[in-house]
């Protein structure tokens, strides 16, 4: 079957089409239609299928694309990115210990710092937390950087690529700040846009430097909503600001030329890149 030549940057519009009609379309029916979608389906949280479904949108559209282009093989390639690490131990180390510190950073200037955030019902609820997050934010990546970022990226320098989604990955989210019950419906919105922009940056150069690794990319959204990091919001913004202009500046070569950027969204033969 074709290889990710089939798509152009066209492809983006449908992507953007279905992504954003199936989360606004299920969040838009909760605001425009609250009492009888509550009656029919319940009250919108975190935790019900609804939401998941919304949150999936980026997977699901960029699955659907891929699978009418290039069949059940193209599907299979393109998820195999999701066996292969491919960072080194300097940006290992960066993702799994270096992100978390603004969280921590953000949290004593708020005053609300107190170590790791371990939830008073125990180990098992911890567990259930954790394994709830896995499943939800990481597998918008599969759309975001999966999909979109690699088709900006034969275009355009990609701090430039990053800027592009981060704004649109950003505004995706609007409605949910609108719903109570929803996890952002309690959070800053001018923080989240900056911030998310910001973070649209440092996981673009990790997504690179990785060779395309989807399990990177989930791996650095996770940390981003990880409940063992304490709550340092709004101020964590400002600092996962500097971080990322700092990433920005160490891997300049990368993030303002493209060298070594990854523009393939289906691996050649499965592989990467």
């Amino acid at each position: 079957m074709s290889s990710s030549e089939s798509f152009s940057l066209k492809s983006l519009i449908p992507f953007l089409l279905m992504t954003f009609g199936l989360s606004w379309g299920i969040l838009g029916a909760y605001l425009l239609f609250s009492d009888a979608v509550v009656s029919w389906f319940g009250p919108l949280s975190g935790s019900h299928p609804l939401f998941y479904l919304a949150v999936y949108a980026p997977a699901l559209s960029a699955l659907l694309l891929i699978g009418r282009k290039t069949g059940f093989r193209g599907i299979r390639n393109f998820l195999s990115r999701l066996g292969h690490w491919g960072l080194g131990w300097k940006w290992t180390t960066f993702l799994l210990v270096g992100l978390p510190i603004p969280f921590f950073l953000g949290a004593a200037v708020e005053g609300r710092l107190s170590g790791i955030n371990l939830p008073a019902e125990g180990l098992l609820a911890l567990c259930l937390t954790m394994g709830a997050m896995l499943i939800k934010g990481p597998v918008e990546e599969l759309g975001w950087r999966g999909f979109a970022l690699p088709l900006l990226q034969r275009h355009m320098p990609p701090y430039i690529a990053a800027l592009i989604v981060g704004l649109v990955w950003a505004f995706w989210h609007a409605p949910a700040f609108y719903l109570s019950g929803t996890p952002q419906s309690s959070w800053s919105i001018s923080a989240f846009y900056f911030g998310t922009v910001a973070l649209s940056l440092i996981v673009t150069s990790l997504y690179n430097h990785s060779g395309g690794s989807l399990l990177c990319a989930g791996m650095f959204h996770f940390q981003m909503i990880n409940p063992l990091w304490p709550d340092g919001q709004p101020t964590d913004t400002l600092f996962f600001i500097l971080v990322a202009i700092g990433v920005t500046l160490v891997d300049y070569k990368m993030m303002l030329t493209g060298k070594g950027a990854v523009t393939q969204v289906i691996p050649r033969d499965g592989g990467l890149k």
